[in-house]
């Protein structure tokens, strides 16, 4: 069951992130900077609200599907929202998909899906102690600062894909505080007022809404999703071994297995931001490359 909700907030993520696309390329001057005013010049339109909505109810599907499922689970299940996000990209915003594109995604969203399956994740638990907590923020902050840093002077297509790097170890990070809220909701509705979690998560699910939007606001959609989208369910896997005390496939084949389909999964996110990168979105009905807005702005 948890699968199934999975997709079905795998779908909505995709709608939501084409559409948040669409409200920079429609509005470019919206989207111009950064930072924590970036959100609030994009809430202004009502295509980019469109597609927090759709977020919104992506979120809840996830929350549902971690909260009866493993973080383990769940997290590779979203990568789908690559494949769903290239065709609503296409159709959406007019992103020029290629073979090439399509087939890169369903190699990350398939062997993510082998990675997965050979990890064999199983047990666990919904909570960690608040030092454990800490020492994993620690780390995901540590890995994010140099990534945002380092997106600032890059052309759009490594742009993207930074700051998607960034958006997907926040994403995982998200996924695990996600996963100890809905625990505590079960108990009752205020209970999760009480606990510090929904307030990090709060906090975390802020930043890691600017990093995505910046990545979108690039023009350049694969490569942005492909990063976000396949370290999410990878830093998800290593919060659920580490955090989570969920235990993987220990047999030298299964870590193999594992392996090789992690690598798959990177070579295909390679190949899409390779190819993608100088197939940049327009804005619908001019002949001005979101791509080269962007390379004027940085």
């Amino acid at each position: 069951m948890e699968i199934v909700i999975a997709l079905v907030a795998a779908l909505l993520f995709a709608l939501g992130s084409v559409l948040q696309q669409k409200a920079g390329m429609d509005e470019p001057e919206a989207s111009e900077g950064s930072g924590s005013g970036l959100l609030l010049r994009m809430a202004r339109r009502p295509v980019w609200l469109a597609g927090i909505a759709a977020d919104a109810l992506g979120f809840a599907g996830q929350a549902i599907a971690l909260t009866i499922g493993r973080l383990a689970v769940v997290q590779p299940v979203l990568a789908f929202s690559m494949v769903f996000a290239l065709p609503l990209g296409n159709r959406l915003t007019g992103q020029r998909v290629t073979r090439s594109d399509v087939g890169a995604a369903l190699l990350v969203s398939f062997s993510l899906v082998a990675f997965l399956a050979f990890a064999n994740p199983t047990g666990g638990r919904d909570d960690a102690p608040l030092g454990q907590w800490l020492v994993a923020g620690a780390v995901c902050g540590g890995l994010c600062v140099p990534l945002v840093l380092a997106a600032k002077r890059s052309r759009p297509a490594v742009k993207a894909a930074l700051l998607g790097s960034a958006t997907g170890i926040l994403f995982g990070l998200s996924a695990a505080l996600t996963k100890a809220v809905g625990d505590q909701f079960t108990v009752g509705v205020f209970e999760i007022f009480t606990h510090w979690h929904i307030y990090a998560l709060a906090a975390i699910g802020y930043v890691s809404m600017t990093f995505n939007q910046m990545a979108l606001t690039t023009g350049v959609l694969a490569p942005a999703l492909a990063t976000s989208m396949a370290i999410d369910p990878i830093a998800s896997v290593v919060l659920g071994t580490t955090l989570l005390d969920e235990s993987l496939h220990e047999s030298t084949v299964g870590v193999i297995a594992t392996i090789l389909a992690l690598t798959a999964a990177l070579a295909g996110m390679a190949i899409l931001a390779r190819t993608s990168e100088g197939a940049v979105a327009s804005k619908p009905g001019s002949g001005t490359a979101l791509g080269e807005t962007s390379a004027g702005r940085a």
